[in-house]
């Protein structure tokens, strides 16, 4: 089937490429309606004692948008700072949209504590929907910066959100740019061809810009957060790089085979052997991906709907789009040894020097006990530090140390005695006139996690609220979350509820905790039937999924050591915060996981072949050791430079601003280099010579192999078209590029 299909894309290459061309132009002109429509993703999952309880709060006592600023840097008494402040807050007043302004200056306001500085608190108007109030902030934060004062920094919950999300968008864009000028760099100067180099990142946009139009569509009935749009790119680019690869390097092993071969046939020999391949790596990590949505995280599930969509148009054009393409360019493409303008060192066509993988192999072979106990040992050892896993919500934090947002922030919560960080608030439904909300409250101001409590005035008679301020300098701090977990667990009276970061973080906690194991059940036995469904063995599987749980589980306890215990803080420009993101573990390990899977369906569609094919009369030991050497000779290259590209990929990530994407980038790279280094070059070979014919229990009806492909029956073979270079591909002294005739 997939030979056929192969066939008819390269027939029909034209139509192909027309019919991409417009998908990718109606897709590029509605992309832009995503980032209209994208929302930012709720606090805490919906139903939660503490989303609910600050809904309540917020119906109890409605308030509109905060901006805050602090002006610092001249004495609070300066004539000038006076008349230039108390003529801007007047300014302020008088903008639309602003309902109140509290300063120091000229209703009361705080001073700082080292008396040169003041705080501003500017409160929007009620009812303002998102891009009203962000231009209403904008317009605050520009006129408040007017004041003639050394330093004014403005923040806030609104702006800071905003910074977060722009740095976001700039950091893909810059990632984007160095992943694409990277991967082309490193594939054109491995192919030989810039022209071939040029086909995956093609793919990749192939696969981005019709996504992002779906993802504007499901905006209309859906949240979709604006995070979702960062993993499309980089999954978009990555799974396409590997797909389009694995295709081009078939193509070119089975024209070098049959040279004289017309380039429909080639392309369909090209599909039928790696189309397989593609088609079930596809459907493993589209899979992984949506038991992302088991999770019901909002963030998390906007990411998996960007991400399974992404990887169902990558797949179609790495069965589609490239066929078709490499059916134009097939001359494009050097043979392996060719010297071209961009690989210009002589080749040796009478002997392959071995790969990486084909080296660690025939190591992993000779010694496979040694290899599996040395190995698994080494990864168990990098996963030791999850022992200390701490996790906690991106907060401000996560900006860069300079940005104006965090140093508000910071200012703030330092620099004024009474303020600090964002309270536990506790609701009791009863009066505080009552004995036992008296007891309750009382009981949990005496907790050593404790600093500070004020009684939130304002609200009706039958309802108490205390904002319980948390000892230390995070409002998700583990000293916040132990009393949201004290006083939840409180015997009382009356019935009391608690919100707030920390009882956010808490709940989110709980939540995919609680649904964590089962979206790893479906995960794992997905996986399981697929890879049933390409070898007919049931232990190859089980091997696998162990293999990615290893892989996983080193990648994370790096992570723990870079960001946690901040090993890496100098390396990457970051300051260490104790605690890796909430979602970055899940996230990590759905994205690691199906790169594993990726790669592992396109070692084993290989070794399968080549173990279906064995001669029946020779030993199965030693058939399924050669079915093993075969198979990752034959795929290896292709894992290796997929890899590279895909690395290149996330580094672009990894050195972006935002720590939560550094994690996601720099995971991304540890996951992909350990699991082609360690786990396809040593594991998986030892692993399965070890277990020989058991590896293929309950065991597969041996096939024949592709037959070559022949000129057909009624017609004479026609002569080989006479080789010619390409313009700027053209070898100079190594054999020619084999004819592809039409």
């Amino acid at each position: 089937m997939l030979a056929s299909l192969g066939r008819r894309m390269s027939r029909h290459r034209l139509l192909v490429l027309v019919a991409w061309a417009v998908l990718v132009a109606g897709g590029s002109a509605l992309a832009g309606d995503v980032f209209d429509r994208a929302v930012s993703v709720a606090d805490a999952p919906a139903g939660s004692e503490s989303r609910t309880t600050q809904e309540r709060l917020d119906a109890l006592d409605p308030e509109g948008e905060i901006v805050t600023a602090v002006i610092s840097g001249e004495d609070f008494f300066a004539p000038a700072l006076r008349e230039s402040a108390t003529a801007v807050m007047a300014e302020v007043r008088a903008l639309p949209g602003v309902a109140e302004v509290t300063d120091a200056y000229t209703a009361g306001g705080a001073i700082g504590d080292d008396g040169r500085s003041s705080l501003v608190v500017v409160e929007l108007a009620q009812g303002l929907d998102g891009d009203e109030a962000h231009a209403v902030a904008s317009r605050v934060a520009d006129v408040l910066r007017t004041i003639d004062a050394p330093e004014v920094l403005v923040g806030g919950e609104l702006l800071a959100e905003a910074a977060f999300v722009d740095r976001a968008t700039t950091d893909a864009a810059v990632g984007e740019g160095i992943a694409l000028l990277g991967v082309v760099a490193l594939l054109t100067v491995v192919l030989g061809s810039i022209r071939i180099a040029l086909l995956p990142v093609l793919a990749a946009l192939a696969a981005v810009a019709p996504t992002l139009a779906v993802l504007g569509g499901l905006a209309r009935i859906a949240e979709v957060n604006e995070f979702a749009v960062n993993v499309v790119t980089i999954l978009g680019l990555g799974l396409a790089v590997d797909y389009s690869l694995l295709v081009v390097l078939r193509l070119r092993e089975e024209r070098a085979a049959t040279p004289e071969a017309p380039v429909d046939d080639l392309v369909g020999r090209a599909l039928a052997g790696a189309g397989r391949a593609v088609l079930v790596s596809g459907l493993a990590v589209g899979v992984a991906l949506l038991g992302l949505l088991i999770l019901g995280d909002p963030l998390l599930s906007g990411m998996a709907l960007g991400g399974a969509v992404v990887v169902l148009f990558a797949t179609f054009a790495g069965l589609t789009l490239v066929p078709a393409a490499l059916s134009f360019l097939c001359r494009a493409l050097p043979a392996r040894h060719a010297r071209t303008w961009a690989r210009p060192w002589p080749g040796r066509p009478g002997r392959s020097r071995e790969g990486l993988l084909v080296r660690s192999t025939r190591l992993a072979q000779r010694r496979p006990l040694l290899v599996t106990v040395g190995a698994t040992a080494a990864l168990l050892a990098l996963a030791a530090p999850l022992a200390s896993l701490s996790l906690d919500s991106s907060d401000i934090r996560s900006l860069p140390a300079a940005a104006e947002e965090r140093r508000a922030y910071e200012a703030v919560t330092t620099g004024f005695a009474g303020l600090g960080v964002e309270p536990v608030t506790v609701l009791v439904e009863g009066s505080v006139q009552d004995a036992a909300v008296t007891d309750l409250l009382d009981r949990i101001a005496a907790r050593p996690e404790v600093a500070d409590a004020d009684l939130v005035t304002g609200l009706p008679a039958d309802v108490t609220v205390v904002d319980f301020r948390p000892v230390g300098d995070s409002a998700t701090g583990a000293e916040a979350v132990r009393l949201v977990e004290e006083v939840r667990g409180m015997d009382a009276a009356v019935a009391v509820r608690v919100t707030g970061p920390a009882a956010f973080l808490v709940d989110s906690r709980d939540h995919l905790r609680e649904r964590a194991p089962w979206a790893a059940i479906v995960i794992a036995v997905s996986a399981v039937a697929l890879l049933f469904a390409l070898t007919r063995s049931l232990i190859v599987p089980v091997k696998a999924l162990l293999l990615a749980g290893l892989t996983v589980s080193a990648t994370l306890g790096v992570l723990v050591a870079l960001f946690s215990w901040g090993w890496g803080g100098a390396l990457l420009g970051f300051t260490p915060t104790g605690a890796l993101d909430l979602t970055t573990p899940l996230l990590i390990g759905v994205l690691a996981f199906g790169l594993t899977m990726d790669y592992e369906v396109f070692l084993l569609a290989r070794i399968t072949e080549r173990w279906r094919a064995r001669d029946r009369a020779v030993d199965p030991r030693r058939a399924n050791a050669e079915a093993v050497r075969h198979g990752i000779a034959r795929t290896g290259p292709v894992v290796t430079l997929a890899a590279a590209a895909i690395c290149i990929v996330f580094l672009g990530f990894a050195f972006g601003e935002l720590v939560a994407m550094k994690e996601i980038g720099v995971g991304m790279v540890v996951a992909v280099v350990l699991d082609v280094t360690v786990v396809r070059g040593l594991l998986l070979p030892a692993v399965m010579t070890l277990l020989g014919r058991a590896n293929w229990w309950p065991g597969s009806r041996p096939v024949r192999p592709l037959p070559a492909a022949a000129p057909p029956p009624s017609s004479p073979a026609a002569p080989a078209m006479p080789s010619f270079g390409v313009r700027g591909d053209t070898p100079r002294a190594d054999p020619a590029v084999p004819a592809c005739r039409p």
